[in-house]
């Protein structure tokens, strides 16, 4: 089954990196957190992917196109241009299908132009910004067993501000990202969708996933949650990247299942 994974948006909120090229290219330990999600999905066996293109597009595509001579030593005979590779890398038999959904299109309308690349009776759908450790096998089968047309993976938000654990006026530990355990699930993203939630969807650029989709999903009782009380994280400010690339730094970074 397919992976879509919507990767069109400005990333206005973090335009320290994304002035110059979009959101899921911010890098997290020298690699786009846009690899970080596809390596997470790829170790589970999900490797064809369908990048619901936008804002600045062409960095996305250029990366994937020149990935063999980035990550490998190669040979290049010049005169006919061949290029012989040498090594091998982990990601060999990545798909990747590279669909242009529009400049300014919303989160909807971007996956409604790629139904045609989704050929299964079941597609799997996240966004180009946010990292978890989910089981993804468990989360299809949780999918299954339910037969409702849509899954959201329900996660704890992580707090804004640094959590202090006291005794007297002594600090004896500070978590600088706790999970607010006392609120309720939110919409984590990892999705996964029977083919039939295309007829909610419309290819118009205000069509938002988020609102009236996944509102009338919800009131025909044809959504269900997968709740997951793992690690989970978006990249929406600088602060998140400069947090997540801090995990990867100290070998804590909890997305990295494989």
């Amino acid at each position: 089954m397919k992976v879509v994974i919507l990767c069109g948006g400005q990333g206005t909120r973090l335009k320290e990196e994304t002035e110059y090229k979009p959101k899921p290219m911010v890098e997290i330990g020298g690699r786009p957190i846009l690899w970080h999600i596809m390596r997470t999905y790829a170790h589970y066996g999900f490797n064809k992917f369908v990048l619901c293109l936008g804002y600045r597009g062409e960095f996305i595509k250029n990366y994937f196109y020149n990935y063999e001579i980035r990550n490998n030593d190669f040979t290049l005979t010049l005169g006919n241009g061949n290029i012989r590779v040498h090594n091998q890398h982990t990601e060999t038999g990545w798909e990747i299908t590279f669909a242009e959904t529009g400049a300014l299109n919303m989160t909807g309308s971007r996956v409604k132009q790629v139904e045609r690349y989704c050929d299964e009776d079941i597609f799997l759908l996240t966004y180009g910004d946010g990292l978890c450790n989910v089981n993804i096998d468990e989360l299809v089968k949780f999918h299954r067993s339910h037969g409702k047309t849509g899954t959201v993976t329900g996660v704890l938000p992580p707090s804004r501000f640094g959590e202090l654990l006291i005794e007297g006026s002594q600090v004896k530990s500070f978590n600088e990202k706790p999970q607010v355990h006392d609120g309720g699930l939110i919409n984590g993203g990892y999705f996964v969708f029977n083919k039939s939630f295309f007829k909610y969807l419309d290819a118009g650029p205000d069509c938002i996933l988020e609102r009236t989709p996944l509102e009338n999903l919800a009131s025909d009782n044809e959504l269900c949650v997968y709740d997951h009380r793992g690690f989970w994280q978006c990249m929406d400010t600088f602060r998140d990247f400069e947090y997540l690339n801090s995990l990867w730094r100290e070998e804590k970074a909890e997305w990295k299942v494989w």
